[in-house]
C-alpha cells in the first residue's frame, strides 16, 4: 500500500542581542564559561521579575515581515509549565494564543507562526550516565519559534525549507543561525496517511501542530504523528525523515500502530530512536505570565525596515547581471562572497544596463580610454564570477583564510579583472599575478610591469615562438598535417610555455596555422 507523508516543521533559532530576553545578563554564546552570564532573574530566584527585551521582539517582527506574515498589534507572553533540570523555574515564558507572526510563507510552505521565548540551560553527561551537570549560560536567550503546516512532503523538501530560512535569518542579522552551535535547532513532526486523501488541505495547525480548521473529506484519516528532536544538521533533518517514512511505512504494513512519540536521531546508526511519549498543549497549563504586561506592538515604534533579502538577490544577479544559477547560489549562499563580487563589478563601473564607463580618465575627468560594449561588460561580468569562484575562492581554501580576512581589496581585483578583459596579459598569467596578490597583496599592473608578463601581439615575436616549437617538435608537426587537431592545441601550449604566458594566445594560434599549412 502507498502512503501519503503529513510533515511540518518546528524551527528554533537563538536571537542576537546583547542581553538575554528578560534581564540584562550576557547573551554570549562563545562564553566557554559555564555560569558565567546569569543573574538572579534567569536563575529564578524568589522576588526577580522578567522585563521583556525590545530589540529582540523587533527582530522576530522583520522575520514576519520578510515571510510576508500578519504582525501582531497586540500579543503578549504565557507560562509553558514543565519541569525539567535545564529550566530553574519550573516554567518558560513563552507565547501561546498571541504570537507575534501569523501566516506567511516559505519555499512554497505556509507559515503557521513565529513567536518568542527563553532558551533554556544547557545539560551535559556524565560518559558513565552516573551524573548531569548543567550550564544555565544559555538560559533567558531569546529564542525565536517558527512553526510550519503541514505542507512537507519529503526530507528533501524539509532540507531546503530550513536552508532559505538559515538564509534569511542571516541576511536579516537577527541570528548567526549556526547549527554546530546549537543556534538553530530543527524538530520535524511526522505521520503517514493512506493514499486516495489528495483532497487533504491542511487550513491551519495550533502550536503543537495539530489541525485546527482543517478540512477533511470524511474518507480521510490522519496517521499518527511522531517528533524528530534536536536536529542539528540539515543533512540529519532529510536523512531522519526519509529513515522515519520507511519505519513507519514498515509497520503499517505488518499491521501494527504507530505510536505518538518523541524521537531521536543517531548520527552513527543513522536511525531514529525512541525517547519519550508526546505531551499534549493541554500537558504544558498555559496561562499568561503576571509578571509581564501585553505588548502594544505599534506603541513600541520599532523600526521594520528589511535588507535585501536572498530571493532578490538572485533575481538581480540573473536580470542585471546574466550570470548562472550555480554562481549565483554561491554568490547568495555565501554572502561575503556576494558582497565582494557586487564590489568589484561597482568597482569596474558597469551599469545596470550593460554599457561599461570607462575606468580611466585624465586629470580633468576626460575618458583616456575607449568605451566597451555591453556584450564586452557582460564579458567582464563573467570573468569576474569566473575569477572569483574558481580560482579567489580556492586560494581561500587552500591557505583556510575566510574571505573577509585577505589582502586583495576588490579594487585592486577590479583592475586585474579589466588589464585581463582589455587583453593585456592571458588568462594563464592573471592566476599567476592574483596568486601573488592573494599572498603579498599590491597593485596587479604594477606586478606585471615587474615580472615583465605584459602580454605581447607583436607578430614578429610570435613568428619566432612559433619557428622555435615546430622546430622542437617536429614530429607533433607532423601529426597536425595528417589532421590530428588535439596536436595544435599541444604546440600553442608549448609557445604559451616559452613566452611565460605573455604571448597573445589568438595570434599565437593563427601564427601556427599559417605555418603549418
Amino acid at each position: 500500500m502507498n502512503y501519503i507523508p503529513t510533515i511540518g516543521l518546528e524551527i528554533h533559532a537563538e536571537l542576537k542581542t546583547k542581553t538575554k530576553m528578560f534581564c540584562d545578563s550576557a547573551n554570549d554564546p562563545d562564553e566557554k564559561k559555564p555560569n558565567a552570564n546569569v543573574c538572579p532573574v534567569c536563575m529564578a530566584h524568589p522576588g526577580s521579575l522578567p522585563v521583556a527585551n525590545k530589540e529582540a521582539i523587533r527582530k522576530v517582527l522583520m522575520v514576519g515581515k520578510a515571510l510576508g506574515g500578519k504582525l501582531a498589534e497586540y500579543s503578549r507572553f504565557d507560562r509553558k509549565n514543565y519541569f525539567y533540570p535545564d529550566i530553574p523555574k519550573g516554567y518558560q515564558i513563552s507565547q501561546y494564543k498571541f504570537p507575534l507572526v501569523e501566516g506567511g510563507e516559505l519555499e512554497g510552505i505556509r507559515i503557521t507562526r513565529v513567536h518568542l521565548e527563553e532558551d533554556t540551560g544547557k545539560l551535559m553527561h556524565a560518559q558513565d550516565g552516573s551524573s548531569s551537570l548543567v550550564d544555565f549560560n544559555r538560559a533567558g536567550v531569546p529564542l525565536m519559534e517558527l512553526v510550519t503546516e503541514p505542507d512537507i512532503k519529503s526530507g528533501e523538501q524539509a532540507k531546503r525549507f530550513g536552508e532559505e530560512l538559515q538564509l534569511i535569518l542571516r541576511y536579516l542579522g537577527v541570528s548567526d543561525a549556526d547549527m554546530e552551535k546549537g543556534q538553530m535547532r530543527v524538530e520535524v513532526n511526522i505521520s503517514l496517511r493512506e493514499s486516495g486523501g489528495e483532497d487533504f488541505v491542511p487550513l491551519r495547525t495550533d502550536i503543537t501542530g495539530n489541525s485546527t480548521g482543517t478540512k477533511i473529506l470524511p474518507a480521510i484519516k490522519l496517521g499518527t504523528k511522531v517528533e524528530i528532536k534536536n536536529l542539528n544538521s540539515f543533512r540529519a533533518v532529510e536523512r531522519s525523515v526519509a529513515f522515519e517514512i520507511k519505519r513507519q511505512a514498515g509497520l503499517l504494513e505488518k499491521g501494527e500502530k504507530i505510536t505518538q512519540e518523541t524521537r531521536g536521531w543517531d548520527e552513527s546508526k543513522q536511525e531514529t530512536f525512541s525517547q519519550r511519549e508526546k505531551e499534549e498543549a493541554h500537558d504544558y497549563r498555559y496561562f499568561p505570565d503576571p509578571d509581564l504586561p501585553p505588548l502594544d506592538i505599534p506603541g513600541l515604534n520599532l523600526d521594520l525596515s528589511l535588507p535585501e533579502l536572498p530571493s532578490e538577490k538572485r533575481k538581480k544577479f540573473k536580470d542585471k547581471y546574466g550570470i548562472k544559477d550555480e554562481a549565483i547560489e554561491i554568490f547568495v549562499r555565501d554572502f561575503t562572497i556576494g558582497k565582494f563580487f557586487e564590489a568589484v563589478i561597482s568597482d569596474l563601473n558597469i551599469g545596470s544596463g550593460g554599457d561599461f564607463v570607462p575606468l580611466r580618465t585624465d586629470e580633468e575627468g576626460n575618458p583616456t580610454e575607449t568605451k566597451i560594449t555591453p556584450a564586452s561588460s557582460m564579458a567582464l561580468v563573467s570573468l569576474v564570477t569566473n575569477y572569483i569562484i574558481s580560482d579567489l575562492v580556492g586560494l581561500m581554501k587552500e591557505k583556510n583564510i575566510k574571505f573577509d580576512n585577505f589582502k586583495i581589496s576588490s579594487e585592486m581585483f577590479a583592475k586585474l579583472i579589466n588589464i585581463v578583459g582589455k587583453g593585456e596579459i592571458s588568462s594563464r598569467v592573471a592566476k599567476d599575478v592574483l596568486k601573488i596578490m592573494f599572498e603579498y597583496g599590491g597593485d596587479p599592473e604594477e606586478i606585471v610591469k615587474e615580472k615583465g608578463l605584459k602580454q605581447t601581439s607583436d607578430e614578429g615575436a610570435i613568428k619566432a615562438i612559433v619557428d622555435q616549437v615546430i622546430k622542437e617538435n617536429p614530429a607533433v608537426a607532423e601529426d597536425y598535417k595528417n589532421g590530428k587537431e588535439n596536436a595544435l592545441q599541444f604546440l600553442v601550449g608549448q609557445g604559451m610555455k616559452i613566452s611565460r604566458g605573455s604571448a597573445n594566445p589568438g595570434i599565437l594560434r593563427e601564427e601556427f596555422l599559417l605555418a603549418l599549412k
